[in-house]
């Protein structure tokens, strides 16, 4: 009876040590960011590039960061708006969510849902960033005063971005 011998020996154990390494030392899948709110997250008046979700993401990778921030943003959005489809905007695995809920409750009459978005996704384990209306206050807007420059945005996501990276712990 002849003995039972592994044929890929050596060879074969480092080919599959060399695999552990490399999978191992790959890259980090992006942290997503999901940036959540009405017209002023949209972006409302400037190019997409403009607005605040990619020039924050542009800041962060320019910092090191892997991340991706998502642009979730509605002109006119409520917050019974963004409570109804938070599920779909914000799935598993989000690593944070930038809440701005804008000024459209007061306006069109409509509750304040802000507690109940904020505790769903706190339930779901994801950080909450809270972009205040205030914080608009002494930037660049543009000439129906509601919404920002594209200057007053690149100033509102250096703002966010350090509050960003320390939630993503990078």
């Amino acid at each position: 009876m002849k003995p039972c011998t592994n044929r890929s020996g050596v060879p074969g154990f480092l080919s599959i040590l060399a695999a552990i390494f490399i999978f191992a030392s790959a890259p980090a899948s992006a942290a997503t960011i999901v940036a959540l709110g009405a017209s002023n997250t949209y972006g409302k008046g400037v190019a997409r590039s403009q607005a605040y979700p990619a020039q924050l993401e542009a800041i962060l990778r320019a910092k090191g960061a892997n991340v991706r921030v998502v642009n979730a943003g509605i002109n006119g959005d409520t917050t019974e708006g963004m409570l109804q489809r938070l599920d779909r905007t914000v799935p598993n695995g989000t690593s944070a969510v930038i809440l701005q809920p804008g000024g459209n409750d007061r306006r069109k009459g409509s509750p304040d849902r802000t507690s109940e978005i904020q505790s769903r996704l706190r339930a779901r384990g994801i950080p909450v960033i809270m972009i205040a209306n205030g914080t608009f206050r002494g930037l660049p807007h543009q000439p129906d005063g509601q919404h920002l420059t594209p200057e007053g945005y690149h100033m509102l996501a250096e703002h966010v971005a350090s509050q960003v990276a320390g939630v993503i712990g990078r």
